[in-house]
């Protein structure tokens, strides 16, 4: 009798162990088959999130067909190239609108502005900038878009304006509307930010060039200067002003009106493509 009472409690001991582990095999069943959805809605969401990116590229690259003629004339693997190069810039440079909202055509233009200069270099980054502000309107000398001397159209600043630049928002779409006017100042203060990396925004853009080309590329500076003040160029007069907005000013034409200027400036045209690595 006591062993078959004790064979009974071992059935019964085994039975209650299969059943706690069916139950445990049920638990882990049930709490996977909770997590499949879970993770597909989570693809799902992934899905989402990759359409509306491609959704804001199409926007982007959209601004860029009608807006951005130096995009335009490039090809297809190019274009890529510079596509990923305004995304980068956008995730690194802050953009922010001053009394006006800094659209997403604004942001394009800017950030293609920036690229355009050193397209062919692709690790090029502007350490010297970190934010971007928009305006709505040219401004004056203490940041305003009021009154009569309000003409600047852009600037780098200095001092405490160190690390930013200022554009207009009329000036920048401006200078993408006319694209064969030989003026785009978005353009134009980008390169004064090339030519400030070797500290001094003098007209020598010595993270382009050799020291030897230094004093032919001066010689050419003065010889073309004094061809705009005799009314003998068709550069625009503020090029004059000095050196450096020399360089800045001759730059918005070769990338502006590339062909036109090749013809005009033949040797400056081939100084600025050594600059640029367009050769």
């Amino acid at each position: 009798m006591l062993i078959l009472t004790f064979e009974k409690q071992k059935t019964m001991t085994e039975q209650i162990l299969m059943i706690v582990a069916i139950l445990i095999i049920v638990y882990f069943v049930v709490r996977m088959s909770k997590k499949i959805p879970s993770k597909l809605a989570q693809d799902d969401e992934l899905k989402l999130t990759e359409k509306e990116e491609l959704k804001l590229s199409k926007e982007r690259k959209k601004a860029l067909n009608e807006k951005v003629s130096f995009y335009k004339n490039l090809n297809d693997k190019d274009k890529l190239s510079f596509e990923k190069r305004v995304l980068d810039f956008l995730n690194e440079i802050k953009i922010t609108g001053v009394d006006c909202e800094a659209e997403e055509l604004d942001r394009v233009l800017i950030a293609a502005s920036a690229i355009i200069p050193v397209f062919q270099f692709p690790n090029w980054s502007y350490r010297n900038l970190d934010e971007v502000l928009l305006y709505p309107l040219p401004f004056n000398a203490h940041f305003s878009t009021e009154g009569d001397d309000t003409n600047i159209q852009g600037m780098v600043g200095n001092g405490f304006m160190n690390g930013k630049m200022i554009l207009s928002k009329t000036s920048l779409r401006q200078g993408f509307q006319a694209e064969f006017d030989k003026k785009n100042v978005g353009i134009h203060e980008f390169v004064h930010l090339i030519d400030a990396e070797d500290g001094a925004i003098d007209g020598i853009p010595k993270v382009l060039m050799k020291q030897q080309f230094v004093l032919p590329w001066m010689n050419l500076i003065y010889k073309k200067i004094n061809e705009i003040e005799k009314e003998k160029s068709d550069i625009r007069l503020y090029g004059a002003t000095n050196e450096e907005e020399f360089l800045a000013v001759a730059s918005e034409y070769f990338f502006e009106h590339h062909v036109q200027f090749k013809k005009k400036h033949p040797e400056l045209f081939e100084i600025l493509s050594y600059f640029y690595g367009a050769k």
